[in-house]
């Protein structure tokens, strides 16, 4: 999708294009794991392809799976992350990230260790399908978003809703479940992006070779909410209802 909206108009022109959802029934799940196997085993060959089709793995038990679709008639899905939460018991589980950066994090900032079990998550999986990711220089990536869309004069430019959506939709699942702290294992320049619309993300170690780059961050839902610029407040708005009206419809 070319063209940057008006920024007084972002919930609207997300809403017409896009509806996004906690994936709760069986199906949605089965989704977003075809989603994930066509970006991660597929394009990029991240992991091994599987004959289902599906990319899952052990944290998917307990991970809150989010996906994003097209609207109309025949609603095609485009793109996908998980919150992964604690095992069971949770003091004595690790988070993936825990694992990964166990050497490298700065635990003066934040020691991920020493916070309450229940109270944190950390996003994972994000991936976009390649039909969304058009221009020559996303087909590696599983997500994608340049300085490009931040220039409000580019002919290039168009607002990135696809990846802030998932993020949002993280942000109101985790004020809606009350987790305080979210954790990401990101590549240096997507924290540097979303830096720039206002997300509060905090670079918490140092850089790991994790399928290229990879840097350990720290986002707050609670000041990503409450400091969110204005021009956002409109999507997050679409983005949190549509996240509510999921889990009423299944009744939680």
């Amino acid at each position: 999708m070319s063209g940057s909206p008006s920024v007084d108009n972002l919930g609207a022109s997300f809403n017409s294009y896009f509806e996004i959802l906690p994936a709760l029934s069986e199906a949605e799940r089965k989704e977003v794991f075809r989603v994930r196997h066509a970006v991660y085993c597929h394009d990029l060959h991240f992991e091994d392809e599987r004959e289902d089709g599906e990319e899952r793995d052990e944290h998917d038990a307990h991970s809150i799976l989010c996906l994003l679709r097209t609207r109309g008639a025949n609603p095609r899905p485009v793109g996908c992350c998980r919150m992964i939460l604690p095992g069971k018991p949770p003091q004595d589980s690790q988070l993936p990230f825990e694992h990964h950066c166990a050497d490298v994090l700065d635990r003066r900032i934040i020691d991920p260790s020493q916070l309450d079990r229940q109270r944190i998550a950390e996003v994972s999986r994000l991936a976009v399908m390649s039909d969304f990711r058009r221009r020559k220089d996303e087909q590696h990536v599983p997500i994608a978003i340049s300085d490009h869309d931040f220039e409000q004069n580019s002919a290039a430019a168009r607002f990135p809703f696809i990846p802030v959506g998932l993020y949002l939709a993280c942000v109101a699942i985790s004020l809606r479940m009350g987790i305080d702290h979210l954790f990401v294992l990101t590549e240096p320049r997507l924290a540097k992006h979303f830096s720039r619309i206002g997300f509060d993300i905090r670079q918490i170690g140092s850089g790991i070779e994790h399928r290229g780059l990879r840097v350990p961050s720290h986002l707050s839902p609670a000041a990503i909410r409450r400091d969110l610029k204005p021009m956002l407040h409109s999507l997050y708005a679409v983005v949190e209802e549509s996240i509510e009206r999921a889990y009423r419809a299944a009744g939680q």
